[in-house]
């Protein structure tokens, strides 16, 4: 053993860093391995398309983090060290063909008047939603910050799911099964706004149509009406930043370029780590794995003799869901959307409504390139101008409901030979793709100054979490989710191993720049 540590982190995503940054300022002794040239995951920025040009190259806004339990605890010393985030009023909007269009504002009154605009009565169905789901909030958002498993968390499940006075299963439970057709059909009249929420489901990997649904999309809702749309001034990697320098400020080490092989274990617990080069360090207390279950018991243990044969069998059965494509863009000119409202820094769907977004979701399903997928698109430098030189800005147009490799195209124009997504798909993808936004988006085409494409090969070589390409972590289906995440044999982020724990997208609550897991398993190493 080269080196002894209290915790020894495998990965540096921000789920890790978040909890290497409260062992270190409990005064453990940490040290984060990271495979890759600098630590922090899919939360990274970077000069991709042209000098003076700052992208994301994937995750951008943080609504999730801004609204979590980890940023209330470490506001005040992560901007001590350089984060600070910028936000806007109109979080969320939609463009959908025929020139119609919508947003959604953090006032709520505003919402509601823009909601009766579109269908008179929505605006009343809107607010019941949010009021009928904000009733049971002091049960559900605690349990993003839980060990589902345990105890403390059962009391509040049990509360959410069983009737009054032990009568059943409570009206919550029924609609916690919901889809969020049903939900969206059975209450709101108008198609754009069908259209202007359902698209959020993409950045939940999941589809309208699936059980359960319903859920993530009032969440999503509910998150982005209360946090909006929170940027990193500088952007997304400012996050990663502030936590080295934090877990850095109380003796924490971190070493980039440095891929561990395998975990070491003594008398049936983790002990230690391995790396690629071959040096051994030694974990006093824990080995904190941001992996998934594929690599942690069928990589990292192999061959150790203390993975059992049904925890290895559901691990080899771990799925991932759908690939994504991002076409990052340098522009002359910010985008003139026709309507005022989709310049103001917001996310934007361009879509064609909740058809639309469900005949991709089935198409990609079935391997086939959507003929018209939604896209995503964001402007960070619509609220961070210092991003990009005076009068130009940075977009990116992203599509989530992709297949990790393809079979077909599903509008029979586009040969995708092995189905590899290689610089050639991608970049025929990426044509479609801009093709459809120019429809949206008068001035797109012609303040195009450069564009990167990146697909689910590049996911894949970049980060193994992404197995194939899933930007995710793994399938997010009901049958993949709560306690049957990461696998049914461990429905938690203690393994099977003594010492050893998994966190990261692959665990509770999933994925998305939150920090959950890393809050959940710092907070049970300091107990």
């Amino acid at each position: 053993m080269t080196r002894s540590h209290d915790a020894i982190f495998i990965g540096g995503g921000h789920n890790a860093l978040i909890a290497a940054a409260y062992l270190a300022r409990a005064g453990w002794s940490v040290l984060v391995l990271e495979k890759n040239d600098r630590p922090g995951g899919f939360v990274r920025t970077e000069e991709l398309t042209l000098p003076g040009f700052v992208h994301d190259t994937y995750a951008t806004a943080h609504p999730l983090f801004v609204t979590g339990p980890a940023y209330a605890e470490l506001r005040d010393e992560l901007e001590a060290r350089g984060l600070h985030y910028l936000n806007c009023d109109i979080p969320a909007g939609v463009s959908m063909p025929g020139g119609r269009s919508s947003v959604l504002f953090r006032d709520p009154a505003a919402s509601v008047a823009e909601l009766d605009r579109l269908a008179p009565g929505d605006g009343a169905a809107f607010m019941k939603l949010i009021e009928g789901f904000s009733a049971h909030a002091g049960s559900i958002f605690p349990l993003f910050s839980m060990n589902l498993a345990s105890p403390e968390a059962n009391a509040f499940i049990r509360k959410l799911m069983l009737g009054e006075g032990g009568l059943g299963l409570s009206s919550f439970a029924a609609d916690f099964m919901m889809s969020a057709r049903d939900l969206l059909e059975t209450r709101f009249r108008s198609e754009v706004f069908r259209g202007l929420i359902s698209p959020w489901l993409l950045h939940a990997g999941r589809g309208p149509e699936e059980p359960n649904s319903a859920f993530w999309l009032t969440l999503f809702l509910l998150s982005v009406l209360s946090g909006g749309v929170p940027t990193p001034a500088g952007g997304s990697e400012m996050l990663v930043k502030a936590l080295v320098r934090l877990i850095e400020d109380h003796g924490g080490e971190i070493r980039s370029h440095c891929a561990v092989e395998r975990i070491l274990v003594e008398g049936g617990e983790a002990r230690g780590v391995v790396t690629a080069d071959g040096e051994r360090y030694h974990a006093r207390r824990a080995v904190i794995a941001s992996t998934n279950p594929d690599q942690l018991y069928l990589k990292l243990l192999a061959g150790t003799g203390v993975v059992h044969p049904e925890i290895e069998r559901q691990a080899k059965g771990f799925r991932y869901g759908r690939g994504a494509v991002q076409v990052h863009l340098a522009l002359s000119a910010p985008p003139d959307f026709p309507d005022e409202r989709l310049r103001r820094g917001g996310l934007v769907h361009l879509t064609t409504g909740l058809d639309g977004l469900s005949r991709a979701i089935n198409e990609a399903a079935r391997g086939l390139l959507p003929a018209e997928p939604t896209i995503s698109f964001d402007v960070p430098s619509a609220l961070d101008p210092a991003r990009v030189p005076p009068g130009k800005a940075v977009a990116r147009l992203q599509m989530l409901e992709v297949p990790r490799r393809a079979r077909g195209d599903a509008a029979g124009l586009i040969d995708v030979g092995d189905g590899v997504w290689n610089d050639d798909l991608k970049n025929r993808f990426a044509d479609r793709v801009l093709e459809i936004a120019a429809k949206h988006v008068p001035n797109l085409k012609s303040s195009i100054l450069a564009r990167r494409v990146i697909g689910p090969a590049d996911l894949a070589r970049f980060n193994p979490n992404a197995g194939d390409g899933d930007p995710y972590g793994g399938a997010h289906d009901l049958a993949q989710s709560y306690f049957l995440r990461p696998i049914a044999g461990q429905p938690s982020h203690r393994t099977q191993v003594p010492n050893l724990y998994m966190i990261g997208a692959a665990t509770w609550p999933g994925h998305g720049v939150g920090g959950g897991s890393g809050y959940i398993v710092a907070k049970q190493l300091l107990a």
